[in-house]
């Protein structure tokens, strides 16, 4: 089985082969002609090989378009099968089909079985929605596990885990259950979206003094920083932050440090800015044993 990993992620493609020994490296570049054009070139002959690809697309449009048209040079070449592994799936918030409206999850699923993906595995993806529309099989690994041993690492077991929503619970339940828990009710907290964007209005539940929110993504941060802040308005003292993938898109999200947030966890599936990753309360866990176990043959 022959990995080509995108270079963002040659680092976490390394540590990949070193878990997962039968996994032989690959190479391939990629650039653009002088009218903007993209191209691929393989390093490696992949006929007659099954081919993974590891790689980012995020941010979204041109990470994209570098994978798939690598699948497709990959199978144009002779590939046997390609197995895309892309750690966070952009586009798969857009998963809901509104009249007038691109429905995004969908059309990704389309183009990955148009390049020539046999599969795809990603981390925690957004919804069972995402699953339904991909045109190809679409395998979500849950990072449970590995929030679940920071729970014991940390001395969390004692934190009311709690829900951004009611469609976040089973989540936490995983989360809950990896960290060896007693089983309980989980709190959440029941929003509506307005013209300014997500509000979440109450409580469902009870929560102690120290909180442990857990939701998928956290990009600009509006939805944890608006149940942060109600979480502290309740008098919660400590809250701490279980995010899958760590985008930290703009400054907005560094509002989370006045509502009571302390710590972050993230796990290592997209790029992150350097004011993320150099900060000391965001604490990174590797996903890597979670894509070596998904991929032994």
């Amino acid at each position: 089985m022959i990995l080509f990993a995108a270079p963002e992620f040659e680092r976490m493609g390394a540590t990949l082969r070193e878990s997962a020994p039968h996994l032989i490296p690959g190479g391939f570049h990629a650039g653009r002609f002088q009218n903007c054009e993209l191209y691929i070139g393989l390093d490696t002959a992949p006929a007659g090989e099954e081919c993974v690809i590891l790689g980012s697309i995020s941010p979204p449009d041109e990470r994209l378009l570098t994978m798939l048209l690598l699948a497709h040079t990959l199978r144009k070449e002779g590939a046997r099968r390609v197995t895309g592994v892309f750690p966070y799936l952009a586009y798969s918030r857009q998963d809901k089909n509104k009249s007038g409206e691109s429905l995004a999850a969908a059309w990704t699923g389309s183009m990955a079985f148009a390049a020539g993906f046999d599969r795809v595995l990603t981390v925690d993806v957004h919804s069972p929605e995402d699953e339904r529309l991909f045109e190809v099989p679409l395998l979500s690994i849950s990072p449970a596990a590995l929030f679940g041993a920071a729970i014991g690492e940390y001395g969390l077991a004692g934190a009311t885990i709690v829900a951004p929503d009611e469609g976040a619970i089973p989540r936490c339940e995983a989360i809950r259950a990896a960290a060896g828990l007693p089983s309980a009710p989980i709190p959440w907290l029941e929003k509506r979206r307005g013209e300014a964007g997500i509000e979440h209005m109450r409580f469902i539940g009870e929560v102690g003094n120290q909180a442990l929110l857990v939701d998928d993504i956290l990009d600009t941060g509006a939805t944890l920083v608006s149940a942060c802040r109600k979480i502290f308005q309740a008098g919660v003292e400590d809250i701490q932050i279980m995010v899958t993938h760590g985008l930290f898109t703009g400054n907005d999200w560094e509002q989370l440090w006045l509502y009571g947030v302390s710590r972050i966890f993230r796990t290592d599936t997209a790029p992150a800015p350097i004011e993320a990753v150099g900060d000391k309360r965001i604490v990174t866990l590797s996903a890597v044993p979670l894509l070596a176990e998904a991929l032994m043959p």
